[in-house]
């Protein structure tokens, strides 16, 4: 597809994978839209960027939801690329004492239902446009969870199933095509806990996604994604134990 003159909302956009996809597409020619729960970060980001809309706005709860799906109808009727990024994530390790249940409750709202609850609401908007996409950011997680992120990988793992579903049925209807981005270790402040100093520059995610845009290439591996992907396929055991080495 096109990746110019678009309006394009991203989720989680004034930080990290968010920002720098925020800047990429701005430099081709689109108007963004970034959300973030915290107006301060999201100022900081809109002062980076040109041709940019800053929102604040919580994705997971349903008010704020509502009345932004009613701005943008209202003042962005246009809108034809949505970006489901904004993401959550605890590390730890299971056991008794861990308190799994309510991280994975606030892991699942985040990651997963809040993707559900946005792009339900936006379908009509998007469906309108001659041509549209949804992109949901996953993780390499997806296909072999690491231990100290169980949770965060086990709602990844059903961001991905959905995402297969979702392109799967609006591609019997409609011109809306639904693309899904797995990174892997990526360099932000999110991820430092997990060594994410050790990961790849935001930047290349965002290059890789325009790039498959482009392309029409609707499943996207980034780094060593492929590779995990690959190992999967032939072992599953053996792609859990390189992401758990």
């Amino acid at each position: 597809m096109n990746t110019t003159q678009h309006t394009v909302l991203i989720t989680g956009g004034s930080a990290g994978i968010g920002l720098e996809m925020a800047k990429q597409f701005t430099e081709k020619g689109n108007h963004v839209i970034i959300l973030g729960r915290n107006a301060e970060r999201l100022e900081q980001a809109a002062q980076q960027l040109t041709n940019v809309t800053a929102i604040q706005c919580d994705v997971t709860d349903e008010d704020d939801v509502k009345k932004l799906v009613a701005r943008l109808t209202a003042e962005f009727p246009t809108l034809s690329i949505l970006i489901n990024n904004a993401g959550k994530a605890y590390v730890y390790k299971q056991g008794l004492e861990a308190g799994a249940f309510a991280k994975a409750a606030d892991e699942m709202l985040t990651n997963y239902l809040a993707v559900i609850g946005l792009t339900e609401q936006l379908l009509p908007l998007l469906g309108a446009q001659p041509s549209a996409a949804i992109v949901n950011v996953s993780s390499i997680v997806a296909f072999a969870p690491g231990h100290v992120l169980s949770t965060y990988s086990a709602s990844k793992a059903a961001l991905h199933s959905y995402t297969q579903s979702l392109r799967f049925t609006l591609a019997q209807s409609t011109a809306i095509r639904v693309f899904e981005i797995m990174p892997p270790l990526v360099n932000t402040d999110f991820s430092q806990e997990i060594g994410g100093s050790n990961g790849i520059h935001p930047s290349v995610v965002a290059t890789e996604l325009l790039d498959a845009l482009e392309a029409d290439i609707y499943e996207i591996h980034v780094g060593d994604t492929a590779q995990i992907y690959q190992l999967s396929l032939s072992s599953p055991a053996a792609a859990f134990a390189a992401m758990n080495s």
